[in-house]
């Protein structure tokens, strides 16, 4: 990855930038999470066949003490800015009719 990469100045972009300040190969692939959470559980039984028709190992993990409910999967793949805005629009416009939102993140 060049030394001057420019992301969006936006919450994604400033997770781009703490990963690079950290010192992250960009260049490797790597377990991209993604988390759909919801406004009200149980979620939709439509929605959860939506994400498991598209993707692998979507796991569930109901609301408990330490928090609310959500669905997760794991997408391995060289993260690009272009990748998580592509994956994120596209949950994002499945869930928000059933009150979910999505969120993602790298363990680095």
């Amino acid at each position: 990855m060049p030394s001057k990469v420019s992301w969006p100045n936006d919450a994604d972009g400033d997770v781009f930038r703490r990963m690079q300040k950290s010192g992250f190969d960009f260049d490797k692939a790597v377990d991209i999470d993604f988390n759909v959470d919801f406004d009200a559980w149980p979620p939709s039984e439509e929605l959860v066949s939506m994400l498991r028709s598209q993707f692998k190992n979507v796991k569930i993990y109901s609301p408990d003490s330490s928090g609310d409910g959500y669905f997760q999967f794991v997408l391995n793949a060289v993260p690009t800015y272009e990748l998580v805005m592509s994956i994120q629009k596209s949950i994002s416009e499945m869930a928000v009719r059933f009150g979910g939102g999505e969120s993602w993140g790298v363990l680095q």
